[in-house]
């Protein structure tokens, strides 16, 4: 990326909460070539930001959400002009107003403390304390968090203009953005009625006009406008009576989540949200040009109101809020906001053209933390904070479609308030990506999850009459309802069979990238940790890192022939990554031309693991899978032929057992798995999923990207240190690596074993060391295999082996003991046969 030394020109599409603060951010940085253009006026461009709410709650299950907001937080509070802040602190306050919800606080309250958030679990008398006008009869408890509160987006949008424009930033107003301009792959400019901006880095901050933006590049931007309702009520007696300043508030933020309605004071008035309504999407093309007089009743985002839509919501607003009942609505109006189809915003470079950046489905809540992470990847290449949630290209293909951004978008809406199970797969749409064996996986009984628009067998019905005859030290726990939802006993046959006997499990859905050329071996040894020159037949397991020594990905790379690769990899990022530095190789010596191919949708993937798989396999192949030099040792891959379909087999395994993951193309698939199947059947062999599947990894001690670590961790931080080839130079982020070590490491991912032996967790529950938050899980799972639950935890590398923790669980805390890792075979002798 380039250096901050070298300020290149800059234009950003929009000057909202987001395009401002990206500005304000490169300032900071020492960039000052920048161009700020907008449709619409500048003292209010007319977009989202300009009729929002502005109610920043910055707890979210995911960890990259919540530090955006906190951030965004920091930065308002300091943001002031004439003694006003663009921030009125006055805390966020969470109602339940049944059992459910006030659970539900309970695990919000753990992300909090996960995350470094002041949080406090509060009765209803305490409730009434902060908010004496809530109706007693319905509060069952709340959340409070005293550093939320209302950001004043407007003013902080003309301060921002203001603070940038001293420092040289240029912004044009009233000016519609007509096409990009590129050459040779790199953006060059944006085209206006005017003329064309030049430019060497666009950031699209466009809100949710960024589809159309996306559209002049050919890049699809998942993202579909939906108008939101929001009305403000006359004047109420008992907020007259707090005296707030014109507009202002002094109560805390207020959410009432049963019903999908959130509370704010504008003054003596109320301003009240509502989510409870039927989705509304908006196609923003067809909103016409910005006018050149924009003002709070008459902007592009904001709609005429629907008010039989909000009487529901108006109804139960009096009886939450008794004060409400003698006063009207005033205003209202449908305002437009950006949803994606897993509720996480939209940040980075663009595949398909160099220099494209976006920063898109961002709301005020995350703006100047997502503005800030786009100004640090530019400036050094690097976000502090992990972007994998937000990622631009973490979506599949099938998922770009607009009919599965319509249904998705409009279904993060609906549940936007809703309890959600960490498992809980969408209802609709399905059966976009199912794996060749999937018609043999429906006559076993699988019960299918879905990840990445696969469907993902999590354990077969047929293995139920396994349970019974399940050893006593392998029998399951019992479990608590939270943690029972799409879980199975099953799971605990179905992991015991692949310890004792073998098992097939679906790994079809691990992407694999087919990487040719004669510049294969130059690329991946130039981005990977490890030795993967080796000669053909070898298997390794290596790590992309970023240029701060950060895990952009774990990666698992075979040497087929010389300059024939198969990398299994963890999603889309991964692919764009690649290809883009295969370009830059090619650009630089185009002998070393290098194609990067993903081949997941035409092949398949079968992990036969278990003790008694070399009696299965010899059964349908000749080859020779024993651990000799002529055999197929660990880590090592070869082709072969089982019942005459030709296979590409890799001596891996994530549960631990000795086996292979098994290769076909797509059309051989079913025959592959029937061919196993049958000649499994004298030993007993099953078709296991997923659940068992991650507590087998897990005993294993095998980490997963994503969950487990990311590019906020180095190697050595998350126990993957033998990953990195000692004494390789030249890889991208090994100078970043020098000097560190497992020794020097502040925090690392840890094994944690419960000592009750019977409470399970789910991920993201805080840790304590010494009654204080220090950590937080990662994964967990029941270790059939121990016969406990376990998880594995970041925390301060001064805990150490033996120690104990507590882990907060529904607000209790959960004893645990920090143990040595891998807990099963860690002498690896049954891995390598």
């Amino acid at each position: 990326m380039l250096s901050k030394l070298y300020s290149p020109r800059v234009v950003i599409i929009g000057a909202g909460i987001v395009g401002t603060n990206v500005a304000d951010e490169l300032v900071a940085r020492g960039w000052t070539n920048i161009t700020v253009v907008d449709q619409g006026p500048l003292d209010m461009p007319g977009g989202s930001t300009s009729h929002a709410p502005g109610l920043v709650f910055q707890t979210n299950v995911c960890k990259t959400m919540t530090l955006f907001a906190r951030y965004t937080v920091e930065k308002f509070m300091a943001l002031e002009e004439d003694g006003q802040n663009c921030f009125n602190q006055v805390g966020g306050l969470e109602i339940a107003t049944d059992a459910a919800r006030m659970a539900e606080l309970k695990r919000k309250h753990g992300y909090a403390q996960s995350w470094g958030i002041e949080a406090h679990l509060i009765s209803p008398e305490e409730c009434l304390e902060k908010y004496p006008l809530l109706n007693k009869e319905q509060v069952h408890g709340g959340l409070h968090i005293p550093t939320d509160g209302l950001a004043l987006a407007a003013r902080a949008v003309q301060l921002l203009i203001n603070r940038t424009r001293k420092a040289g930033v240029q912004y044009i107003d009233k000016t519609p953005v007509t096409g990009i301009a590129k050459a040779d792959g790199h953006v060059t400019g944006v085209e206006t009625p005017n003329g064309v901006i030049p430019a060497d880095i666009v950031v699209s901050c466009a809100g949710f006009w960024g589809v159309e933006i996306g559209a002049m590049i050919g890049l699809p931007i998942p993202l579909l406008p939906l108008a939101h309702q929001y009305v403000k009520t006359t004047s109420v007696p008992a907020l007259a009576s707090r005296n707030n300043p014109e507009g202002g508030a002094s109560l805390p933020i207020l959410r009432y989540q049963d019903q999908d309605l959130y509370y704010r004071e504008h003054g003596d008035q109320y301003g009240i949200g509502y989510y409870g309504h039927k989705p509304m999407p908006v196609v923003a093309s067809s909103l016409g040009v910005t006018p050149e007089h924009v003002d709070h009743k008459n902007m592009p985002s904001r709609l005429e109101f629907t008010r039989e839509d909000f009487e529901p919501a108006w109804e139960l607003s009096k009886k939450f809020l008794p004060c409400m009942d003698e006063v009207e609505i005033e205003d209202g109006f449908n305002g437009i906001f950006s949803f994606t189809p897993d509720g996480g915003s939209l940040v980075g470079e663009a595949p398909n053209l160099e220099g494209f950046f976006v920063a898109e489905a961002v709301w005020v809540t995350h703006s100047a933390g997502i503005a800030r992470a786009v100004a640090e990847v530019l400036t050094t290449g690097k976000s502090q904070i992990d972007l994998g949630a937000v990622e631009l290209n973490r979506f599949e293909e099938v998922q770009l479609s607009s009919s599965y951004v319509k249904e998705t978008s409009m279904q993060n809406f609906v549940e936007i308030y809703d309890i959600m199970h960490p498992l809980q797969p969408r209802e609709s749409p399905r059966n976009l990506r199912v794996s060749p064996f999937h018609a043999r996986q429906k006559e076993l009984g699988a019960y299918f999850l879905e990840g990445g628009a696969w469907e993902r067998p999590y354990w077969f019905e047929a293995n139920e009459k396994l349970v019974k005859d399940l050893p006593e030290e392998w029998k399951p726990k019992d479990r608590d309802a939270w943690s029972s939802r799409y879980y199975s006993p099953i799971a605990a046959a179905e992991a015991w069979k692949t310890r004792t006997t073998a098992a097939m499990y679906d790994m079809t859905p691990l992407r694999r990238l087919e990487v040719y050329g004669p510049g294969a071996v130059e690329l991946l040894q130039r981005v990977s940790t490890g030795d993967v020159g080796k000669k053909p037949g070898a298997v390794t397991y290596t790590l992309f890192l970023d240029g701060r020594g950060g895990i952009k990905s774990d990666v698992t790379v075979a040497r087929l022939e010389d300059k024939l690769f198969q990398v299994g990899c963890n999603g889309p990022v991964d692919l764009v990554y690649l290809n883009k530095e295969a370009d830059k190789q090619m650009e630089q010596d185009p002998t070393k031309w290098v194609t990067v191919r993903d081949v997941t949708a035409g092949t398949c993937c079968i992990g036969l693991w278990g003790p008694k798989v070399r009696e299965i396999i010899s059964k349908v192949s000749q080859d020779d899978f024993s651990s000799t030099a002529k055999g197929l040792r660990y880590f090592r891959t070869k082709r072969a032929n089982i019942s005459g379909i030709p296979v590409t087999i890799m001596r891996l395994s994530y549960v631990g057992e000795l086996g292979w993951e098994i290769y076909t193309t797509a059309d051989r698939g079913q025959a592959l798995w029937d061919a196993l199947w049958e000649a499994g059947q004298e030993q007993g062999v099953i078709a296991a999923g997923r659940t068992a599947f991650n507590a087998l990894r897990l005993e294993k001690g095998y980490r997963s990207w994503g969950s487990d670590m990311n590019t906020e961790h180095d190697p050595y931080e998350a126990g993957v240190g033998f990953a990195v080839k000692a004494g390789k130079l030249g890889y991208y982020g090994q100078a970043a690596l020098e000097g560190r070590s497992v020794e020097t490491s502040k925090k690392r991912l840890r094994c944690l074993v419960v000592d009750d032996g019977s409470s399970v967790v789910l991920g993201r529950e805080p840790v304590f060391v010494g009654g204080k938050p220090s950590g937080y899980v990662t994964s967990s799972a029941f270790a059939y295999t121990i016969g406990k639950p376990i998880a594995y935890a970041w925390l301060p590398s001064t805990i150490n082996e033996e120690d104990k923790v507590e882990i907060e669980y529904f607000g209790k805390r959960i004893e645990a003991t920090v143990t040595a890792e891998p807990l099963f075979d860690p002498s690896m002798s049954r891995l390598r046969g």
